[in-house]
């Protein structure tokens, strides 16, 4: 019987979705090529439409009739919503910033600046927040992609009961695309083996045009287009990302106007600058370095933005300053010369990348104007889907790679090695914290610290000339990311759909601010008056105008620490009255304790509500977390090739563990050169290749050192077997965290084999522990992205002879009951340390590869 009644049910609201759809807005007339309707965007996709011509035995007596096209209500704008990466509160002009952002201003001059408006404090979830208009938990996204683990607001599954906005508006007639940064597909499905419903193109995103993860080199990127991994930058010098994706969008803009004019777009427009690698070119980033914005230090660099956030009414006359961590970051003044040269050129770096990234948004929006569709354009441009970032270290690296495996480069090799390379294709580079922090003025923390403003609070601007006159405004509302879904559905008068693919949908978790569009409601009261904060164990919740939030007990840039694990219980909490301290700076905890408590109580009901549950404040255990990809299980791979492209995510993980890799080949006549498989790149990883007919195998360390087995004959024409054998001595990636961080991973032997025969021998004194360069790939019989070592080939290299097959087989540790014990005690120990060692390996120049 349920069964029967879930049936008619679902008859009797396609009736009604059909009765609505019949009710809407007709252009046309009713059957003819050229009628368009509006739909019931409760449930889409809309039910057919009904054939309302005429069939009879012939077609001379019958009357053809055409489905109407779907289109928007009448008057709905073009929507481009923007939003950069990890960038900080303080840090763009619009609000109060050093740093020109002439693009962002635009928009706040021509409409209004938000000044208390929120993200999660990381990028994966504050995306998923984005266009999903619900909690970042409740979509599966509490922490990046690269970090799922298997819990429901863990998972990086957006499930399909939370169509995203591209989804409804494409079902509701516009032109939806994505440009730029995608991390919202799972990391162990970014494979060309799919599937692909939780790519763009799956989650209602007609075209995209970008890359896949967390961060790219934007000289190299991991770039696709749709589906299909591309490779422009190959011969390509001077080409960078950052150029060529606002051409890719405005070409795209182009054609849509010109084959659909009437045809609304919404551009979802995400851009990977700020986020490290700080890849600007030397036009921009000798621009910002003859401005001299940053000589004087980063202190004295946060009280001239908090100067000029008064100035400009951002924040109130009255907000306090928030004081400097002398307890974990170095002021200014006690800094040695040479660690003052390298800031500065890190930050002018950093700035002339933010200024760069501006100024191509820019052209965007400029083409929007050309079009002549700017007055009914609405453009919500948010700076940073985070703060500004802390994972660069307190002295800045030039390889982000090797700071996520707890290596740290000192100053005196960045100096030599590095800074003339800063921010080209030879450095993976990010700045000290010491910048991220002044970035973040006026608040405390940074990127990743949810339970500080300093880690969620962005700078927004909207711009939409034909609704609101309220130019150069400021609005002061308290608002999160979820909320700009509602306010593109109310704008664009378009509902909620209650039903997706047959698939009942999660209620909207956000609230519309087109109320603050209108003047009169300038200083109306926040319509959103509740919203909890979690990541990584730091947590907040808001409830009108008081805030409580716990207190980090361990710095962001320490990736690889290990905190206790009692979340729920190990945490000290605060408790901030906001309509009397703006920047979270007085905590009033003492005096309000039955305050406090009731706040508790409330985060722990909207976490129950939101699947926050349960916390988890570990970083790199959970980058190696096993994960349900097409590896998952397996420990043999067989492989013919040619193959390239294969992400970190579905490709076998060699760090840790014993391996071998088998190659049967065939060299041609004349000797062979070329790659057999590679994984990862210039900044960290592995090759297996012919040079001029020797056999070579290179483990890349984090590029710093390259360790190289080579036989020192060159192979005969003919079928060879080419083996390499790893031994690893150690407990695998569990031992990450727990050997006291001794520069890199345990060390190994390697034997490198032709026909059976050891032609090379050698023992590494370090391995690569966690990760390795996450915007490479692995590849087969060529190479993409960079070379594991520039010395020896450039991409693509391919293989010139015959690859018949390649195996790897990977002998993975078994932990005993004893290394267990081992483990945890070393875990214990290694609590205390907070500060990476320095890694004593080489570093060479990035001019003698």
């Amino acid at each position: 019987m349920k069964a029967i009644s879930l049936a008619l049910s679902l008859v009797s609201a396609s009736i009604l979705a059909i009765s609505a759809a019949q009710a809407q807005q007709i252009t046309g007339t009713p059957g003819s090529p050229d009628a368009t309707t509006t739909v019931d965007g409760r449930y889409l996709p809309n039910p057919p439409q009904p054939f309302g011509g005429q069939i009879n035995l012939n077609a001379a007596q019958s009357r053809p009739y055409w489905p109407a096209r779907v289109a928007p209500p009448q008057g709905a704008p073009n929507v481009l919503l923007i939003m950069t990466d990890d960038c900080g509160f303080g840090a763009p002009s619009t609000f109060g910033g050093v740093i020109p952002t002439p693009a962002l201003d635009r928009i706040a001059n021509q409409g209004l600046r938000y000044t208390q408006f929120h993200s999660t404090a990381l990028c994966s979830p504050t995306r998923a927040a984005l266009i999903t208009g619900r909690n970042h938990h409740a979509v599966g996204f509490g922490v990046i992609a690269e970090q799922a683990t298997g819990y429901p607001g863990y998972d990086s599954i957006i499930d399909r009961n939370s169509a995203t906005i591209g989804r409804i508006l494409k079902d509701n007639g516009y032109a939806t695309s994505w440009f730029g940064k995608d991390h919202n597909t799972p990391a162990f499905q970014a494979s060309q083996a799919g599937p692909f419903d939780q790519w763009p193109i799956g989650m209602g995103f007609e075209y995209f045009y970008g890359f896949v993860g967390g961060d790219t080199s934007q000289w190299q990127p991991n770039l696709f287009r749709n589906t299909t991994a591309i490779y422009p930058y190959v011969g390509q010098p001077n080409w960078n990302l950052t150029t060529a994706m606002a051409d890719d969008a405005i070409s795209h803009m182009r054609m849509l106007n010109e084959v659909d004019p009437a045809k609304p777009f919404f551009v979802y427009y995400v851009p990977g600058g700020t986020h490290a690698p700080h890849h600007a070119t030397p036009e921009w980033i000798q621009k910002i370095s003859e401005m001299h914005l940053f000589d004087k230090g980063w202190n004295a660099l946060r009280d001239q933005i908090f100067d000029n956030q008064k100035r400009l009414g951002v924040i109130p006359q009255d907000a306090k300053l928030t004081p400097w961590p002398d307890n974990l970051l170095k002021t200014w003044d006690k800094l040695t010369d040479d660690e003052k040269k390298l800031f500065i050129r890190q930050a002018n770096v950093y700035a002339a990348y933010l200024a760069y990234t501006d100024h191509e948004i820019g052209r965007v929006i400029q083409e929007v104007e050309r079009q002549g569709k700017l007055d009914n354009t609405l453009i919500v441009y948010i700076s940073g889907d985070n703060g500004s970032s802390a994972e660069g270290s307190p002295i800045g690296t030039p390889n982000e790679v090797a700071q996520f495996n707890g290596v740290e480069v000192p100053v005196a090799d960045q100096l030599k090695y590095f800074y003339d390379a800063w921010g080209s294709d030879r450095t993976y580079n990010h700045m000290a914290v010491g910048w991220t922090w002044a970035f973040d003025t006026p608040f405390q923390w940074t990127k990743q610290v949810a339970s500080h403003f300093g880690g969620t609070r962005q700078g927004m601007a909207i711009s939409w000339p034909a609704k609101i006159k309220d130019l150069g405004g400021i609005r002061s509302q308290f608002h999160h990311v979820i909320d700009i879904v509602p306010t593109l559905l109310e704008a664009t008068g378009l509902p909620a759909p209650t039903m997706v693919d047959g698939i009942a949908q999660r209620p909207i978790e956000g609230v519309s601010l087109a109320y603050t569009f209108d003047k009169a409601n300038a200083t109306a009261p926040t319509r959103h008056r509740t919203q909890y904060f979690e990541m990584f164990g730091n947590r907040g919740i808001y409830n009108d105008g008081w805030y409580a939030n716990t207190k980090p007990i361990q710095a962001p840039w320490m990736l690889a620490s290990t905190p206790p694990q009692d979340v729920m219980n190990g945490y000290v909490w605060e408790l901030y009255d906001l309509t009397k301290d703006w920047t979270q700076s007085t905590d009033v905890a003492a005096a309000n304790p039955d305050k406090l408590k009731e706040m508790q109580q409330l985060f722990v009901a909207e976490a129950s509500k939101y699947q926050v549950f349960p916390l988890d404040n570990t970083l790199a255990t959970r980058l190696v977390t096993p994960r349900p990809s097409v590896t998952a299980g397996r420990n043999e791979f067989t492989y013919a090739g040619p193959l390239t492209g294969i992400p970190m995510g579905d490709a076998p993980q060699l760090l840790g563990t014993s391996y071998t890799v088998t190659a049967e080949v065939e060299v041609p006549q004349g000797g062979g050169d070329g790659v057999l498989a590679t994984q990862g790149g210039r900044f960290g990883g592995w090759g297996f290749y012919l040079l001029k007919g020797k056999p070579v195998y290179t483990w890349n360390l984090l590029d710093f050192q390259r360790v190289r087995w080579e036989g020192a004959d060159a192979l005969t024409p003919g079928k060879h077997t080419l083996t390499f054998d790893f031994k690893y001595d150690g407990l695998g990636f569990s031992t990450l965290a727990f050997n006291n961080m001794s520069g890199l991973g345990r060390k190994a032997t390697g034997e490198l084999k032709v026909d059976g025969r050891v032609v090379a021998t050698q023992t590494m004194d370090r391995t690569i522990p966690l990760i390795l360069q996450w915007d490479e790939s692995f590849d087969i019989a060529s190479d993409t992205g960079t070379p594991v070592d520039d010395r020896d080939y450039q991409v693509p290299f391919a293989f010139n002879g015959k690859l018949d097959k390649l195996t790897i087989k990977i002998d993975r540790p078994e932990l005993t009951a004893e290394d267990e014990r081992k483990l945890r005690e070393a875990a214990a120990l290694a609590r205390d340390s907070i500060t990476p060692t320095t890694g004593a390996i080489e570093t060479r120049s990035p001019a003698t590869k």
